[in-house]
Order: structure tokens, then sequence, then C-alpha cells
């Protein structure tokens, strides 16, 4: 098993993610707010990357957009401000080496740059769209794209729970791989 952090480590860590993330989030938001709100979309690349303003009031393309606005602050500032809380505290307690750790860091942060939108002007500002023809993504942000890699680096996560679960499965008597130089696994 690889080495957990330090809780040092971890919180010199987070802050530098958390600093340098939602800083970049926020003034490239700002930067679309003031170049790119009211103006038509611009294209790029026969039309593979797209700028286009947008606010989204709802989480993940629109979901909840058309709630009531009491209820979409409930789930969208104060249930996410929780879950934020939740995984601060998870991330910064819970031994996990450094690789998840920055995974989670990363969502963190980007959850942190969103909520910070959906608190000071009630939606998302979102202005970055890639696609292919009819294949495109939903319009995003920065905070968006480190939720993105945070969560891509944790997909490994899930084969190698999948191949530690099969390991512990392996009937008695069933020859298992041999650890490498007789060290054991």
């Amino acid at each position: 098993m690889v080495e957990s952090m330090s809780r040092t480590s971890r919180l010199r860590l987070m802050l530098v993610l958390l600093v340098s993330l939602v800083v970049c989030d926020q003034a490239s938001k700002q930067y679309a707010a003031t170049h790119w709100k009211n103006q038509p979309r611009q294209s790029y690349l026969n039309d593979m990357f797209r700028i286009e303003y947008a606010e989204n009031r709802g989480a993940f393309l629109s979901l909840f957009g058309n709630l009531d606005e009491a209820t979409r602050f409930a789930i969208l500032v104060v249930g996410n401000g929780v879950l934020l809380v939740a995984l601060a505290v998870a991330i910064h307690w819970l031994p996990m080496d450094r690789w998840n750790y920055l995974a989670w860091a990363m969502v963190f942060a980007g959850g942190i740059g969103n909520l910070i939108d959906r608190i000071r002007i009630n939606a998302v500002i979102d202005f970055l769209n890639l696609g292919i023809g009819p294949l495109r993504t939903g319009i995003f942000n920065v905070a968006d794209m480190a939720i993105t890699a945070g969560f891509v680096m944790l997909l490994p996560q899930l084969f190698r729970g999948d191949v530690k679960e099969a390991e512990a499965q392996v009937p008695t008597g069933t020859p298992a791989a041999a650890p490498v130089s007789g060290m054991p696994s």
C-alpha cells in the first residue's frame, strides 16, 4: 500500500490547490462575465471549441434549474456546502495516498469555485464548450474541469477495488499469484 500523507502535507497541498484553482476559476469567470456576456457564441478550430457565456441556475447540465429559488438554494447552496465540509473533513482525516488526496482535493476546490458563484450570483458562470458536430459537452468552466479531472483520477480505484475484491474471493487451496521477490503483498 502506498503511504498516507501527513496531515501537514495534506493541509499545504490543499491550500495551494484551493487558492490556485479558485483564483483561476473566479478570474476566468470574471473575464467571461465582462467580455462575453450578451455576446454571440465564438467558434474556433472548425467549431471544436466554443466560447459561449451562460449562467447555470441548476447543477450539472441544469439539473434542478427549474426548481423554485428557495428549494434550489437549499439543495445547491446549503446541500453542496454541507457536502463540501464533509468532504474536506474526510480527505483531511482519512488515510489515502497522494494521488487519491490530490483527486479529492481537486473535486473539493472545484466545488468551492462553483459554490462561490451560487452564493454570489445565484448561478454558476459557464463559458466553455467542446465537441465535434452534434456530439458536444455541456457548457462548463475551470471549476468543472477540476471536478471532472478529480473524478477521472479516481476511476482506477474502481478497477483496483474490483481486483482486490476478486483476490479476496479466491477459494482456499487455489494458487494465487506469487509475491514478487518473496515479499508479502
